[in-house]
């Protein structure tokens, strides 16, 4: 099969965008795709950071330091952009205007006010195709989740929980790093690095909250700062989020929450979904399994649970006796993304990449559970 390269820049050479460009490696995976992604040019304000792409990665051919250098690369045709969180909007907004197609981190923004900018840029180049990179609901248990959603399987909507736990911040010890920081992660704290993961699916299947209560806590207070003193941590490791949603008809609670401290968990990404005529539920701490309940009036109620087959939404080569992983699930999602920029509206599977709305719709139920805190009141939102 014929495929249309689509060359690619990275600015932010950190973890996630090691994880992003290795995916390259195993595009072979991939069986029936008419498009392949090639990294040829990264970018990092550190110039050491750029050296383990140029030691694994033969496609790179430059490297910059400054991401405006890059954005003047006639040879990039699109971006994926791993940046913290204060300077998504001034890099976002270079790269729509560049007319390069993105792939950005959540939350697309430091807070509501940036979010906007970011949109306003996207309105003025509508031939840029934006999306935000969240790769979970690529997990073969969250598309059959998807599935059953539309296909109507639960009946009326009981009540509906998900999150994103890890517990990487448990050690008190752990240097501080930006994340900690407002200046540069924002209020949001957790929910901004986390949140749109969890929001990704709910958003899509149109549930929107009404009104939100929220939990935050600081878990830990300060941090080593790597030179023998320690600093204050000045944003949230934890948020629990009480939402109340209306949805075809009816109403029902939703459970949000994202935790950088939960002992025991190593981005455990769920979801859960209790109805009147089915209810499901999916993790990634169990990534081969997926729960269901089908319920007829008057019958027992079982759950049951299944192993669930190597079946992604782009065909590989894996066999469906293979356990799906976290770097598979990051194959696919830049695979929505390929998929997209080269065929548009006729994509060759009908899920997308997390929309731009719905990051903004992140920011809209983030900015209300800081109200909520800080009044103690449960915040009604506005989605207008």
């Amino acid at each position: 099969m014929s495929k249309k390269v689509i060359r690619f820049g990275v600015i932010g050479c950190g973890l996630m965008g090691k994880e992003f460009t290795s995916v390259t490696a195993r595009w072979c995976h991939l069986t029936q795709v008419n498009f392949e992604p090639r990294i040829v040019a990264v970018c990092d304000a550190n110039p050491n950071a750029t050296k383990w792409f140029l030691e694994n990665i033969n496609s790179v051919e430059r490297t910059y330091i400054n991401y405006k250098d890059l954005l003047e690369d006639s040879t990039v045709d699109a971006i994926y952009c791993a940046v913290p969180h204060h300077l998504h909007a001034q890099i976002y907004i270079d790269i729509i205007h560049s007319g390069k197609h993105l792939l950005g981190e959540k939350p697309f923004g430091i807070d509501l006010d940036a979010n906007y900018e970011i949109q306003t840029a996207m309105e003025a180049n509508p031939n840029v195709l934006v999306r935000c990179s969240s790769e979970f609901p690529f997990f073969p248990g969250a598309q059959q989740i998807v599935q059953w959603v539309n296909e109507g399987r639960f009946g009326k909507i009981i009540d509906v929980e998900a999150g994103f736990w890890h517990s990487s911040d448990l050690d008190p010890n752990k240097p501080i790093n930006w994340k900690r920081q407002i200046q540069s992660n924002g209020e949001y704290g957790c929910m901004g690095d986390l949140g749109l993961h969890v929001l990704h699916l709910p958003l899509r299947f149109g549930w929107k909250p009404n009104s939100v209560r929220s939990l935050l806590s600081k878990v830990v207070d300060e941090r080593p700062d790597g030179k023998g003193g320690m600093l204050p941590c000045e944003t949230w490791d934890n948020a629990i989020l009480a939402c109340d949603v209306n949805a075809n008809g009816s109403s029902f609670p939703m459970i949000l929450s994202t935790k950088r401290i939960a002992p025991g968990h190593m981005n455990t990404w769920f979801l859960q979904i209790n109805g009147t005529e089915f209810s499901a539920k999916f993790s990634t701490k169990n990534p081969k399994q997926i729960s269901s309940l089908p319920y007829t009036s008057g019958q027992q109620q079982a759950w049951h649970v299944v192993d669930v087959p190597y079946k992604s939404a782009y065909e590989t080569i894996t066999g469906t006796i293979f356990e799906f992983g976290f770097s598979d699930s990051i194959l696919q999602m830049w695979a929505a993304f390929c998929d997209e920029v080269v065929n548009g509206k006729a994509m060759m599977q009908t899920f997308q990449c997390a929309l731009p709305e719905e990051a903004t719709d992140s920011h809209r139920l983030f900015t209300a559970a800081l109200d909520s805190h800080r009044s103690g009141q449960t915040i009604s939102i506005n989605w207008q």
